[in-house]
């Protein structure tokens, strides 16, 4: 298996940024019509800059705002309103969900992509898949294509004035990041571009862990404010970049598979995906064996930013175990990245580390509130 590391072609993080899109897409190349599909809350404080710098550069565009949901129906319509003002270059701004979404676009089309995260709430932005779920929000499969954005620009004023709840969340789906990438690794598993993993892979893995165990609580303190900060720029690079390329390049294994399975209980739709990542973590960590003082220092990290540690915070208090094993059974679906641990991981095993997660969760946050 041949090692393959990939990354986007271009990557601009800082305060507002949005004002240089329209010049990164002449210094790339991109010349034509522009399709922007867009969030509520990025139309209104972005589109006049937009306007303003796009026509500077001559550069036409059309706004779309987006359905909601990245599923098969989003896709078509916004497909199609490309085919008809052809667009030559896709672009998503706003949170994950309209990302994966401008991806999809862009590789059905087969147009370049550019992701304008409007939020720091997933690693979504830098790869080359989209997460597809069905109208009514349960996950349904992973879309991968060719290539990498040929842009990802952060708007971090934009990503400041996000709701915390958000970068939090973000955290929790980087957090897994480390994990996931060693066992894929460790079991000699393909990373999500069908290579095996290579020594940057790994150190940026580890490095954005590193990140949010020094910086996570300080960006929690100034994202509550409003303010950028080093340690702000810092965890929003770790949650876009560096989970994202750690992730891309590394491997997924059990943490993302039970957010997968957490999608078919409907108390959990009102968690974010990094939410369900996070306490993924914990029920891989805890499937892994892994030593008492890394799972202790997770559990501090979680706890500290505000991440989910037990069932109830889903809405899953005494959680049944016909309904665990449905959750389990789900995140060891055939094709599932639960797969990619060194070891054969069942259903029963799964089950059983939840329930685990959960009874650590409760005790820990039990011994803090003491």
């Amino acid at each position: 298996m041949l090692s393959v590391f990939c990354s986007p072609s271009r990557y601009i993080q800082g305060r507002d940024a949005s004002a240089s899109l329209a010049s990164e897409l002449l210094r790339l190349g991109h010349v034509g019509h522009v399709l922007i599909l867009v969030s509520k809350s990025a139309r209104k404080h972005l589109e006049s800059i937009w306007r303003d710098t796009f026509a500077a550069a001559g550069i036409p565009l059309t706004v779309l705002d987006f359905g909601g949901e990245c599923c098969s129906a989003e896709i078509d319509r916004c497909k199609e309103q490309a085919l008809r003002m052809g667009a030559v270059t896709v672009i998503g701004a706003g949170g994950g969900k309209v990302l994966d979404t401008a991806r999809a676009v862009a590789g059905e089309l087969d147009r370049p992509v550019v992701c304008c995260p409007t939020t720091a709430s997933s690693d979504a932005p830098c790869s080359a898949l989209s997460v597809i779920y069905t109208p009514a929000g349960d996950f349904e499969t992973y879309r991968f294509y060719r290539r990498n954005p040929d842009l990802v620009l952060v708007d971090t004023s934009m990503v400041a004035r996000a709701p915390v709840r958000l970068l939090i969340s973000g955290m929790g789906d980087a957090l897994a990041t480390r994990f996931e990438a060693e066992a894929a690794t460790q079991a000699h598993k393909p990373n999500q571009v069908g290579g095996a993993s290579t020594l940057l892979a790994q150190t940026i893995a580890d490095l954005c862990y590193q990140t949010l165990i020094r910086d996570g609580v300080g960006a929690v303190a100034a994202a509550r404010v409003g303010a950028i900060t080093p340690a702000f720029e810092r965890v929003v690079e770790a949650n876009t970049l560096l989970s994202g390329l750690g992730f891309e390049s590394g491997g997924l294994a059990v943490a993302h598979s039970v957010h997968n399975g957490l999608t078919v209980a409907k108390e959990a739709h009102d968690r974010l995906h990094g939410e369900k990542v996070a306490f993924g973590t914990l029920v891989q960590l805890l499937l892994e064996g892994r030593d008492t003082a890394l799972i202790e220092e997770v559990m501090g990290f979680c706890h500290a930013v505000g991440l989910p540690m037990t069932l109830a915070e889903f809405g899953l208090k005494d959680l049944a175990s016909e309904r665990a094993m449905a959750i389990a059974e789900r995140a060891v679906a055939a094709g599932e990245t639960a797969h990619n641990e060194p070891f054969a991981v069942t259903a029963e095993a799964i089950r059983d580390a939840i329930y685990a997660a959960d009874a650590w969760g409760s005790a820990f946050k039990a011994a803090r509130l003491a």
